[in-house]
């Protein structure tokens, strides 16, 4: 064999699954003189591509596989495929490495797959010899061999499918020895665990056999020594036996207390199979509850969201509360003014407050008409009554200062009207305002309805 780093890629490809007609090899002598080098020359055809892991070998005749190689070298890549030196290849094989039987071999083309592409005509290594005959084949005896080929090849195929049926037999017969190996894997594994089983059960028998020859060595030496109490011995023997019927006995009442237990088992059963049933509504109970609970969460999360919506409008009411609380404070310190200012007209009339004071109620019991829009009432009863001339002579108002006409016949009266349109009532709370703050004035009767 030829030494080398690493061993030829191979398969076990079948020879009818090869391709010998892709690489063809040229000037193959009939046989070569042992002790020299040999050059296999070869070409390439043009479907065929060298690739860097192809080899050639030489076989001997009647290989199968390309495992059988006896040597080989690695073919050389052409540089350039297209051109017709590329085709025309050559590799040599050293002496050292070749056969140096009589046998005949062929070169074989095998590419880095493991695949044949191509091989020679047989060869020998022999020496040369004058002796050698040229044999001459006739048209008949190539006919002959070439159909004695044909029924080699078809023998070959009949032998192939042969084959194949029996590698299938062979596979079946394979699971089946592996099935019936498994199978006497598990009943050796059986066999031993009843064997360590019997051995066991063995070893309690001799335990107890070996138990009960003592028992009986001591039993006779004790009937030796102790004949007189043969007569007391077969009375206790009496009284076991009687004992052991009591045993059977208990044993017969042990065993329907179990079956009692089994039938209060089986009612204790039926009892846990309602309790579950129960305990099954129970939990749809509490899921329904559960769904109710969700329920009364979302209306009081309603009732909340309402809550927060009075909050905020009563929030809103106390802010408006405190704006008409400071109208209120703020109407007040007008009327404070107004009472000043009346204060002032009376005085600057020569009246003080007492008298006006003293003379309305003498006019509230006369009919006099007091005009209810007023808070103080109409200052100018007082006057009227008192002083009718001088009120005669008042035409012009001390309010806004304004003129009343000469052809008015009554002005005290008119001063009156006049006064009323100047001022603007409350109908609810007779709350009195000025004309000119007619806005607080309806925001105020607004509060009222709220």
């Amino acid at each position: 064999m030829e030494e080398t780093v690493e061993d030829p890629p191979t398969s076990a490809v079948l020879l009818d699954h090869c391709h010998f007609s892709q690489v063809i090899f040229n000037s193959v002598e009939k046989f070569y003189i042992p002790g020299g080098d040999i050059t296999c020359y070869y070409t390439l055809t043009q479907h065929f591509i060298p690739r860097r892991k192809d080899w050639i070998g030489i076989f001997r005749v009647g290989w199968k596989t390309t495992r059988e190689y006896y040597t080989f070298m690695w073919v050389t890549l052409p540089v350039d495929l297209n051109s017709e030196s590329a085709k025309q290849q050559e590799v040599q094989f050293k002496a050292y490495y070749l056969p140096k039987d009589d046998e005949y071999y062929q070169f074989c083309y095998v590419d880095q797959d493991g695949v044949v592409r191509g091989a020679s005509i047989p060869f020998q290594f022999r020496p040369e010899n004058e002796e050698d005959i040229l044999v001459v084949t006739t048209q008949g005896e190539v006919e002959e061999i070439e159909q004695h080929n044909k029924e080699l090849c078809k023998e070959n195929r009949e032998l192939k499918d042969s084959c194949v049926s029996l590698q299938k037999q062979n596979s079946d017969m394979q699971a089946m020895l592996q099935k019936k190996q498994e199978e006497l894997e598990t009943l050796k594994s059986i066999s031993k665990k009843l064997e360590q089983t019997m051995k066991e059960q063995k070893d309690c028998w001799e335990t107890e056999l070996l138990q009960l020859k003592e028992q009986n060595q001591k039993m006779s030496s004790e009937n030796e020594k102790m004949g007189v109490r043969v007569d007391q011995l077969q009375a206790q023997l009496s009284n076991q036996g009687k004992e052991m019927e009591k045993l059977v006995q208990g044993v017969q009442d042990k065993t329907e207390q179990l079956e009692h237990l089994k039938e209060e088992n089986g009612q204790l059963f039926l009892s846990l199979t309602e309790q579950r049933e129960h305990q099954k509504k129970l939990e749809q109970t509490v899921e329904e509850m559960k769904q109710k609970e969700t329920t009364a969460a979302k209306k009081q999360q309603e009732l909340t969201d309402q809550n927060m919506d009075l909050s905020k409008r009563l929030s809103e009411n106390k802010i408006i509360y405190n704006v008409l609380q400071r109208e209120k404070e703020k109407m007040e310190k007008e009327n404070d003014f107004l009472k000043r200012e009346n204060s002032r007209l009376l005085s600057y009339m020569g009246l003080d407050s007492d008298s006006l004071s003293y003379q309305v109620p003498t006019s509230n019991q006369g009919g006099t008409r007091q005009d209810p829009g007023l808070v103080f009432g109409n200052p100018y009863s007082g006057i009227q009554e008192s002083s009718a001339p001088s009120l005669l002579s008042i035409k012009k108002c001390p309010t806004c200062k304004s003129d009343f006409p000469d052809d008015v016949f009554d002005h005290n009266l008119a001063l009156e009207q006049h006064l009323q349109t100047l001022s603007l009532n409350c109908p609810i709370c007779d709350k009195t305002f000025p004309a000119k703050e007619k806005q607080i004035f309806e925001d105020h009767v607004f509060c009222h309805t709220l």
